[in-house]
Parts: structure tokens; C-alpha cells; sequence
């Protein structure tokens, strides 16, 4: 038998993933392309339910409260994306709430001015007043960042070596928003997991009119079953007998969004009083809009690979995060109870359905601003238990790291030292977070407990993200160890064309502004 020829045994690495049916600028037919919309829509609705849902009872506020506080979130949601879509990036993301600001939102939920107040209503007004002061402020680390280019300068050291683990820990950082919520409902969450699966793999062949329907639309119908299956179980009085924590999480009944929820209501800036400032709130908050921009970072990478597009030049990326900075003052103005951050299930959904279109994405964000004001119909799609969400987020956060390890396949990784800085940026980049929980669980209060509480809060945020902590590490071990002779180990031949605008001709392509707008803003 004769020895196989070296294009047999391994795969040659390419600039731009292939298999995708659309990518970044082509798009499906409107039909379809709408349909890709609203389940974006859907998917964007988990995260956009989860924080308010979380954070507004701890601030004092009713069910109407957190209603109108997902509402916003929704609509400043549609706003944020289709501003990254038309001026930012250009990449087919979501931009959507983040959890990387719990740490200071929490903080200013427990100051003691605050909580001092004792009715629950004027409470939670002043706390959302003083985190919107605290976002607006906070907000000008990305806009001066993204628009001074400084985030540009600052990008050019990251080589695919010191890329990989970030954008890897952008997925699997998450890891505890996965199987760990699945496994408080299993019977919904593991039919959910199951299902999705197979639609989007085992059946992606099965087609309607030439269209691979079940792949394309695995999650809609996937949670239209689901959704109907949980639904007969709660009025079947399945879950009667049951603790109340197990009857949160399976019921579809328990959300109280829909008899809450106004026929229409339109959000609009400042619509729970002048915001206040505290520079204390505004330090802590500083450092949650750090980790934003990082872990954003990672996630267009990402987002730029599922595209079928090439990485965005340092240029392209500082402009994105600088108007994810101005995304961050609307959720300051607007009062969303959080910052701004790319949606890391919807890049998940883009690679699941094959369809990069920046269109698809820009719909979405129609629809997030429609039904935000719609408040009955867009309470009804926000009733679907967060498990079901969880058991996509299983394969959504998974695909994402992946496409972060992918850009290893440009690097020399029969190299011992690109072995270590990826190993151990990676394992620090979840091993560190973790110690912060559980140390946080135990001693109910987290490693960095000074009497400065922003110090605290800074200092806490920063090291609970593993994908900031993977680029600290990552980043400093590639440009410290043995630099010398270990360009061509680290990918830096092929990374340099895209370190500028005009260093690759498809760039032009993907990320020029629309409306010719290149004129007043030329790249560099």
C-alpha cells in the first residue's frame, strides 16, 4: 500500500471558512431571510429576559418593573445592532445585554445610601438613576479606545496564537449558563438539547422547495415543540407538588411578563429621571466596560469567521468598539439596567445555520425594536423558560470556542513554546474565575476586599472574565517569550495582511461603510 501524500494527511489553512451557504454580503431571499431574522430575535430574547429578571427584584422593582426594563433593553438592543451593522464593525452581530457588569450593577444595588430607602419602588428608581449615571460615564473608556484608535495600536500585539484562547474562553467561559441551568429543568432541557441537535445535524439534509429547512430553522422548531411539550406539562399540573425553585425554572407560567406587559409602550432616554453620579460607581463600572471590549474582541473575531469573512483590520475593530461605547451611552440614557456586549449565542447561530448574512442580523434588529413596543405580543415570546435557551446555549457557546481554537491551524503548534502559552493561558483563563466564585460562594464576599469598594469591584470584574484574563496571559507570554525567532510559530506572516485596511483586497469588500462614507472617514 502506498504511503499517503502529505495533502492527504493534513488540511491546508484557509483565510475564510468554507461551507457557509451565505456569507457576510450575500444574502437569502427575503422570505427566508426574515424567518433567519425572528429566530435571531428569539435567541437574543434568553439573555435580554435573564438579567432583568435577575437584577430588577433585588433593586426593589415589581413585575411591571421588569417588564418595562426588558422592553428597553430589547429596543435599545435593535438600536445598538443595526448601528454595528451599518457603521461599526459591519459583522452580522447582535448586540446585546452583557453579564459582564454584574459585579458593579450588584455593588450599587447594595450601597448602603440605597439601601437605606424603604420604600421598593423609590429604591429601585434610585438605583437604576445611579447605574445609568455610572454607564454613561463608564461608557467613554470605549468610546475614547475605539475612536482614538488607541484599541487599534493595542490589537496589533495580538497574534492568532494570542487570539485563540480568547476568543475559545469567549465560549467557554460561559460554561455555567449551559448544562448547569438545563439541569434544573432536565425534562424540558435535555428534550430541548436532543432535538436541536438532531434537526440541525442528523436532519440538516431533509429539504422543502430546495430549502434545508429543519437546518436552517432548528431552533424555531425546535422551541415551538418544546415550548408546546412545557406548556402541556404546567397546565397538565405536572409540576403542582414540586419546590418552588423547580416550578421557576420548568413552568410557562411563572414569568408574569404577559398580564404585566402594556399593549404598547415605546421606550425613550431618561424615562426614569435624571441619572446620578458617584465616582466610586463609575470606577467600578469602568472596569466591566474593559472586560465588555475584550471579550467583544474575541466575539467579532469570531463573528468575522462564521461570515465567511476575514478577520477585521485593527482599524474596522477600533471603530466598532467605539460605537459599541456610544451603544453603551443609549443603555445609560435609556436605563437598561445594563452595558453592551456582542451576543455570543447569535455568532453560535450563525455558523448553526450556515447564514453569515449581515442582513439577516440587521431584521432581527428590526424586529427587537418592533416588538419591544409591542409589549403583550414581544411578553409572549419572553415567556419561554430559560432552560430551553440553556440547552441551545450547549451548542451555541460550543461552536464559538471552537472557531476560537481554528485559528490555531495557523500557528506552529508542534511548537513547545506555542503549547504552553496556549495551554496555560487557557486553563488560567478558567481555572482563576472559578477560585473567584467559589471563593465568593464561601466567604460571601470575593478575594479583593478592601474598604475601597470600587478597587474591589474593578479588580473582581476584571479577573471573574476568563476571556480577559486568557488575553492577559496570552497575550503577555507571546510577546515576552522567546520573540526573537518565533514570528513564523506564531502566525504572523499570514496575520499581517489583515493588520491594515489595504493589506488584503477583500476587506474593501466586507467591512467599507455604506453610503460611501469612506469619503469623510478613509481607513488607515
Amino acid at each position: 500500500m502506498a504511503d499517503p501524500k502529505p495533502e492527504e494527511i493534513s488540511h491546508p489553512p484557509t483565510d475564510q471558512l468554507q461551507g457557509l451557504e451565505y456569507c457576510i454580503d450575500s444574502n437569502p431571499s427575503w422570505g427566508e431571510a426574515i424567518a433567519l431574522g425572528f429566530q435571531h430575535y428569539i435567541l437574543a430574547l434568553g439573555t435580554a429576559v435573564m438579567i432583568p429578571s435577575f437584577l430588577v427584584p433585588l433593586m426593589g422593582g415589581t413585575d411591571g418593573d421588569k417588564v418595562r426594563v426588558v422592553q428597553t433593553l430589547l429596543f435599545v438592543e435593535g438600536i445598538n445592532t443595526l448601528l454595528q451593522t451599518l457603521f461599526g464593525t459591519r459583522l452580522p452581530t447582535v448586540i446585546g445585554g452583557s453579564w459582564a457588569f454584574m459585579v458593579p450593577i450588584i455593588s450599587i444595588i447594595h450601597d448602603s445610601s440605597l439601601q437605606r430607602i424603604t420604600d421598593p419602588h423609590v429604591r429601585f428608581v434610585n438605583t437604576m438613576r445611579a447605574i445609568q449615571g455610572a454607564l454613561i460615564v463608564a461608557s467613554s473608556v470605549q468610546i475614547i479606545l475605539g475612536y482614538s484608535q488607541l484599541w487599534a495600536i493595542c490589537s496589533r500585539f495580538f497574534s492568532p496564537l494570542g487570539t485563540a484562547p480568547v476568543i475559545a474562553l469567549v465560549g467557554f467561559g460561559l460554561l455555567d449558563r449551559g448544562f448547569p441551568v438545563v439541569g434544573r429543568c432536565v425534562e424540558i432541557g435535555i428534550p430541548m438539547l436532543i432535538l436541536f441537535v438532531a434537526f440541525s445535524q442528523y436532519l440538516k439534509h431533509f429539504q422543502m422547495k430546495q430549502l434545508p429547512v429543519l437546518e436552517r430553522f432548528a431552533f424555531l422548531i425546535s422551541v415551538t415543540i418544546i415550548w408546546a411539550y412545557a406548556h402541556l406539562l404546567t397546565a397538565s399540573g405536572a409540576y403542582r407538588h414540586h419546590p418552588e425553585l423547580t416550578q421557576k425554572n420548568c413552568r410557562t407560567d411563572r414569568a408574569n411578563l404577559i398580564s404585566t406587559a402594556p399593549w404598547i409602550k415605546i421606550p425613550y432616554p431618561l424615562q426614569w429621571g435624571a441619572p446620578t453620579f458617584d465616582a466610586g460607581h463609575a470606577f467600578g463600572m469602568m472596569a466591566a466596560v474593559l472586560v465588555s471590549l475584550i471579550e467583544s474582541t474575541g466575539a467579532y473575531k469570531a463573528a468575522s469567521r462564521l461570515a465567511s469573512a476575514t478577520p477585521p483590520p485593527a482599524h474596522v475593530l477600533s471603530r466598532g468598539i467605539g460605537w459599541q461605547g456610544i451603544g453603551i451611552l443609549l443603555d445609560g440614557l435609556f436605563g437598561t439596567v445594563t452595558g453592551s456586549t456582542v451576543s455570543v449565542e447569535n455568532i453560535g447561530l450563525l455558523g448553526s445555520t450556515r447564514v453569515g448574512s449581515r442582513r439577516v442580523i440587521q431584521i432581527s434588529a428590526g424586529f427587537m425594536i418592533f416588538f419591544s413596543m409591542l409589549g403583550k405580543f414581544g411578553a409572549l415570546f419572553a415567556s419561554i423558560p430559560f432552560t430551553i435557551f440553556a440547552a441551545v446555549y450547549c451548542v451555541m457557546f460550543g461552536l464559538v470556542a471552537s472557531v476560537g481554537l481554528s485559528f490555531l491551524q495557523f500557528t506552529n503548534m508542534n511548537s513547545l513554546r506555542n503549547l504552553f502559552i496556549t495551554g496555560v493561558s487557557m486553563f488560567l483563563g478558567l481555572s482563576i474565575p472559578e477560585y473567584f466564585r467559589e471563593y465568593t460562594t464561601a466567604a460571601f464576599h470575593s478575594p479583593a476586599h478592601t474598604k475601597a469598594g470600587w478597587f474591589n469591584d474593578f479588580l473582581n470584574t476584571i479577573f471573574l472574565s476568563s476571556p480577559t484574563v486568557a488575553l492577559i496571559v496570552a497575550v503577555f507570554l507571546d510577546n515576552t517569550l522567546d520573540i526573537k525567532d518565533s514570528a513564523r510559530d506564531r502566525g504572523m506572516p499570514w496575520w499581517a495582511k489583515f493588520r491594515t485596511f489595504k493589506g488584503d483586497s477583500r476587506n474593501e469588500e466586507f467591512y467599507t461603510l455604506p453610503f460611501n462614507l469612506n469619503r469623510f472617514f478613509p481607513p488607515s
